[in-house]
């Protein structure tokens, strides 16, 4: 398992699906600027999944008010992503979610996040907080059965942002508001790399 945080995050140009359209060349670059969470699930029409898709609608506008871009990305084809985005919640779909599904039908985008399950085809749930230079700065990967948290990313967005924002670092369980520490600049370059 490849650990990408520090690194800059692997370009792609896929299809996508937002809402009732297709985007024939979506590109991860074009939201240079922003901090983006990318995350990875297994399929659609599973069991996990939808309540995953489902968590993260319900908290974009959260994401959104902080600046932050929810792009999601699996190995389905953007025709079965349309699919699933016209089936209701109640029988196992996904309407109503309105961030990007990205489509890697040919599972490089998978590949160079280093979450694809080889022998399977599928990707790990992986989740990427990507800064606005696009360098990844968290990372978590659950495997298949293990749904994530989206209050945890979301707490992971502000820590990142406060740390931007002031330079002072998050301690455990930190939450926007709590005390934070103090570094001196050359602590926070020494060992930040900031």
């Amino acid at each position: 398992m490849s650990v990408l945080v520090g690194k800059q995050a692997p370009d792609f140009t896929a299809v996508a699906v937002q809402e009732d359209r297709v985007i024939d060349q979506y590109k991860l670059s074009s939201l240079k600027g922003k901090h983006v969470v990318l995350f990875f699930y297994p399929l659609d029409f599973t069991f996990v999944c939808p309540t995953e898709l489902h968590a993260f609608a319900e908290k974009q506008a959260e994401f959104t008010k902080r600046g932050v871009e929810v792009v999601a990305v699996s190995v389905d084809s953007h025709f079965s992503h349309l699919a699933w985005l016209r089936t209701p919640k109640l029988k196992g779909g996904i309407e109503g979610v309105k961030y990007p599904i990205v489509s890697d039908i040919n599972k490089t985008i998978s590949r160079d996040y280093d979450v694809l399950v080889e022998g399977r085809g599928i990707a790990y749930r992986g989740l990427f907080l990507i800064d606005k230079q696009g360098i990844v700065r968290h990372q978590v990967v659950n495997d298949l059965p293990l749904g994530r948290s989206v209050d945890e990313a979301l707490r992971m967005v502000e820590a990142l942002q406060f740390f931007e924002a002031n330079g002072e670092v998050c301690p455990a369980n930190w939450r926007k508001g709590e005390k934070s520490m103090k570094a001196s600049q050359k602590g926070l370059e020494e060992f930040f790399g900031k």
